[in-house]
């Protein structure tokens, strides 16, 4: 694995580059809170792939600087910069939960360089008309969400107070989750090296502060910055039925809103499910 540092403005971003360095290049956007350091496949499925994997920490997260106030939108500048600065030309791309919403900001915005998107356990809109947005979600989650229609980030003391707990033990957000998971879930939360890449995910993630997250939270809340319907690359959805943090509807909604989409509600699985199909998509990614 590679680490670089990519100038945008004043800002800095955290990138890690992994697998083939001759592979097939494809973005993968961490979830929320998370980083560059989340799971993924190990290299040798990466080399046997014939992938490159693009991951970065999005502003506020990990090693990147702080954006306040970005929009998801945001991303498709910050990924066009990557690649820029890598001397990648076209390439895929995969959010993973809150990455999601950024993942089709980069298909959106640069129609041009994304060759395919994959959603996995994504979210809606929210002003996403016909969908009832909290139905089956977990509680922690509708109280963050609707703490943020406030729209200001110190209406979000309760979820201050979550990261900066986070932050000083990363284990123990796995077991606020873990109280209002589905049974795949918990299955998924019994594998000690899955808990340890999360543990580690959410330490990289919030040493430097709760703002990446809280960040990311309220750009959810606003106009994302872009029309679902001006998507043309081929996308492709993934959600686990039982998921209790990002429903199967949220995906199921957008799969009817995007031109060239296709969506798949996997029947025993949940929202961690994601990790363990990410292998699947990236071939799809990259065919």
């Amino acid at each position: 694995m590679t680490r670089v540092d990519v100038g945008v403005g004043a800002r800095v971003l955290s990138v890690d580059v992994s697998g083939a360095s001759d592979g097939a290049p494809v973005f993968l956007l961490h979830g929320t809170p998370g980083s560059s350091a989340g799971p993924r496949p190990r290299n040798s499925v990466l080399y046997r792939l014939g992938i490159r994997l693009i991951s970065y920490d999005r502003p506020g997260y990990g090693g990147s600087t702080r954006l306040p106030d970005r929009n998801v939108v945001d991303a498709a500048v910050d990924v066009r910069a990557i690649a820029d600065r890598l001397g990648v030309e076209r390439f895929a791309v995969v959010g993973r939960s809150g990455g999601g919403p950024h993942a089709l900001a980069c298909a959106a915005l640069l129609p041009h360089r994304v060759e395919r998107a994959a959603v996995l356990v994504g979210l809606a809109p929210r002003d996403a008309a016909g969908l009832n947005w909290y139905e089956g979600m977990a509680e922690s989650n509708v109280r963050a969400h609707v703490t943020a229609e406030q729209g200001t980030i110190d209406q979000l003391g309760e979820l201050r107070a979550l990261a900066e707990q986070t932050a000083a033990d990363p284990e123990s957000l796995l077991e606020v989750l873990q109280a209002q998971m589905s049974g795949p879930d918990v299955r998924f939360m019994q594998s000690v090296l899955y808990r340890r890449l999360l543990a580690k995910s959410y330490a990289d993630a919030l040493r430097v502060g709760p703002y990446g997250w809280l960040d990311d939270i309220l750009a959810f809340r606003r106009d994302w910055g872009f029309t679902l319907d001006s998507i043309v690359s081929p996308v492709r959805l993934w959600h686990g039925a039982h998921d209790t943090f990002s429903p199967a509807s949220h995906s199921r909604w957008l799969a009817q809103r995007i031109p060239r989409s296709e969506v798949h509600v996997q029947h025993d699985a949940a929202h961690f499910g994601a990790v363990e199909v990410l292998p699947r998509i990236l071939a799809w990614l990259t065919a």
